[in-house]
């Protein structure tokens, strides 16, 4: 298994919704499992017994598939929109955006605005963390489930 594989699996999850994805081949497993924030956590199991049918050149594969795999960066969080409607920075045309990149977000703290059926709905962070980008631009449609704050 080598990291194609791998970044195949993932996106098989992100493209069918699965929360958990666990795969066996040549004495190696290799389970990712989506955390509450949307994370993938990967985790390889070597058996260290002989597989039936696995060769010594795929347990030594997979050993050093583990060795070349590079630390994961900071996990990033998402804030996405929990309704449809139109997305709004600011309360007011003329006022200063509630976050901007670079700001630190409190749990409870109102990050945007989002319009719906002439509403205005404050939608507040249930995270804590750094904005790293604001993924959508000010007055434009949101659909359910679309991230709009990268945090760290």
């Amino acid at each position: 298994m080598n990291i194609k594989e791998i970044k195949e699996m993932i996106q098989l999850m992100n493209e069918n919704n699965l929360t958990e994805l666990e795969m066996e081949e040549d004495g190696v497993k290799i389970r990712l499992k989506k955390n509450a924030a949307g994370f993938i956590e990967p985790s390889v199991v070597t058996q260290m017994h002989p597989v039936p049918g696995a060769s010594l050149s795929a347990r030594e594969k997979a050993q050093n598939l583990e060795a070349a795999t590079p630390p994961a960066p900071a996990p990033k969080s998402l804030i996405k929109s929990p309704m449809v409607g139109t997305f709004y920075a600011s309360p007011a045309p003329d006022a200063p955006s509630f976050v901007q990149a670079g700001s630190p977000v409190e749990v409870g703290q109102v990050v945007c605005i989002i319009e719906a059926m002439k509403l205005m709905n404050e939608i507040k962070s249930e995270i804590r963390g750094r904005v790293v980008e604001i993924l959508v631009n000010n007055g434009s449609p949101v659909e359910f489930g679309q991230p709009l704050f990268s945090l760290e």
